[in-house]
């Protein structure tokens, strides 16, 4: 083999590595080493085990090569040779450090004239290949090429280890911020917290993207503590489109500009942006970020900044609804702090969804529910029921104790119905309703029979003598019009059922509303 070929073949294993480097394949690496030379590899783990290796190796010579690969393996030895019949068998250690894993390199000893003056190889199928100039050169530099093969795929693995436990720590300190709890957030992280958690506010950036996308926009971004500086990104554990931004209020400006960025150059990207809120009221901003995102659908832009009512909480007289509200969620205190909760997202989310955001069974989920509904008197699988409880518990939370509200702080059953009454609760229901009001479709009609048949579009199709489709179609333009959800996750149908018993919309049904679990004719 002259200098020129023997450049040649050196820039070709090189052109493999580059390529190797990119996505580490130890098997495909053996198989393009085997044709460019017709030897056969197997690639020994540290215990002498076959980890891989080209389809026709002869397995047989291992059987007496124990001794030699166990003193490569241990690091009491380079590489040894030895003769089996017609083949020879080279073995060479890979890497700086025991334990460490052995090449085994089956080549034919016998060449015709012919072959070795031409370097070709010329051999039986699946036989090893004659020892010409082309094998032994690539043989030479294989084993040091190999141990910077298995370093990038030992290095790959660890980051993408490091990786996977920076998104499981960052959703468990988004799912503590999500129920409320600031301080246990802080305890998860284990050591420095992330800057967010000192932010006074917060805004949920909510992107749908490519599941795949995820991952490089969270790295790009990623510190060398897995966090993000004054912001947190997680993809969401429930849909796989979404990743989920929690930035500072008054920092991540050039995370915040480069997520409006991408949603300009990704025709397929969406972005919905909640409202600044308080830490502690993460879950409100996210369900503010998923009505953006709700809107942002059908916009140009394909971006919206939340611009829905107030909720209703805000509507009502504070110190009256507060006392409403700690009497209706008064029997909560004899069940654990979990099941609170749980049931704070469980009313919002479905229960499949609250199960992978907390990183527990549906089962589970169910039973806590179930506990809850058990306490409160009440039917959770009813949405006005859940509506009730997401209002009592957007104004205050459950005692910790039976001694938190005394009998004789305790409002009468028909106060809840008393606050609905107000004339601040009846502008708010009418300004929420009034875009589906004025609509040129029945959108008012569906979303009534909508409500009343619990959010069950078939059943709703068939009370209203319409198609599924058709439903969805309404509801899909009223979630438009009111800058609400109500299909993806539902966290806008709350304030839809309320704003439906206020102007007395439904008719005559019955909606619990009151500390005893009573219920009021509407």
């Amino acid at each position: 083999m002259d200098a020129r070929e023997r450049a040649r073949q050196l820039d070709d294993l090189l052109g493999e590595m580059r390529r190797q480097a990119a996505r580490p394949d130890t098997r495909r690496f053996l198989d393009w080493l085997h044709g460019r030379t017709g030897a056969q590899f197997a690639l020994l783990g540290p215990d002498g085990t076959v980890t891989t290796a080209t389809r026709h190796f002869p397995h047989g010579v291992l059987g007496g090569l124990d001794t030699v690969t166990r003193r490569l393996a241990a690091g009491e030895m380079e590489s040894a040779a030895v003769e089996s019949g017609r083949q020879r068998i080279r073995c060479d250690a890979l890497g700086p450090a025991a334990p460490r894993s052995v090449l085994v390199t089956a080549t034919d000893t016998t060449t015709n004239a012919a072959d070795a003056a031409t370097g070709t190889t010329a051999t039986a199928a699946g036989a090893p290949a004659p020892a010409t100039g082309n094998a032994q050169l690539l043989a030479a530099h294989t084993p040091g090429l190999l141990s910077l093969l298995l370093g990038a795929q030992q290095t790959r693995t660890v980051t993408r280890a490091y990786h996977e436990k920076a998104w499981q720590v960052r959703l468990a300190i988004m799912s503590a911020l999500m129920v409320g709890d600031p301080v246990l957030a802080r305890r998860m992280t284990g050591g420095e917290p992330p800057a967010l958690l000192d932010a006074e506010s917060l805004r949920v950036y909510l992107l749908r993207c490519a599941p795949d996308d995820r991952d490089g926009i969270a790295e790009k971004f990623q510190d060398a503590a897995g966090y993000h500086g004054d912001a947190l990104l997680v993809r969401c554990p429930v849909f796989d489109e979404h990743l989920i931004c929690l930035l500072a209020e008054d920092g991540a400006q050039e995370l915040r500009a480069a997520l409006r960025r991408l949603v300009r150059e990704q025709s397929r990207y969406i972005l919905g942006v909640s409202d600044p809120q308080p830490l502690r009221e993460t879950g409100a901003a996210y369900g503010q970020a998923v009505h953006a995102l709700a809107v942002a659908r059908h916009l140009p832009g394909r971006e919206a900044d939340y611009r829905g009512h107030a909720g209703l909480e805000k509507a009502l007289p504070r110190e009256e609804a507060v006392a409403w509200a700690r009497a209706f969620l008064h029997p909560l205190h004899q069940v654990p702090r979990a099941t609170v909760d749980i049931v704070r997202l469980s009313v919002t989310f479905p229960r499949s969804a609250v199960a992978r955001l907390l990183g527990i069974s549906r089962n589970t989920v169910t039973a806590h529910v179930k506990r809850a509904a058990r306490a409160l008197d009440l039917d959770l699988d009813r949405v006005r029921a859940r509506s009730a409880v997401d209002l009592a518990l957007s104004l205050a939370a459950p005692p910790s104790s039976p001694s938190g509200l005394d009998d004789g702080h305790r409002r009468p059953a028909a106060v809840l119905d008393q606050l609905l009454r107000t004339p601040q609760a009846v502008a708010w229901a009418q300004a929420l309703l009034r875009p589906v009001r004025v609509s040129d479709r029945p959108l008012l009609t569906t979303v009534r029979g909508w409500i009343d048949a619990d959010t069950d579009a078939q059943a709703a199709a068939q009370r209203l003598g319409i198609s599924r489709n058709t439903v969805r179609s309404h509801l899909r333009e009223a979630e438009r019009l009111l800058n609400r959800d109500l299909l993806a996750v539902g966290s806008g149908v709350h304030d839809v059922v309320h704003a439906l018993h206020i102007t007395r919309e439904p008719g005559p049904e019955t909606v619990p509303g009151q500390g005893a679990g009573a219920e009021t004719d509407i």
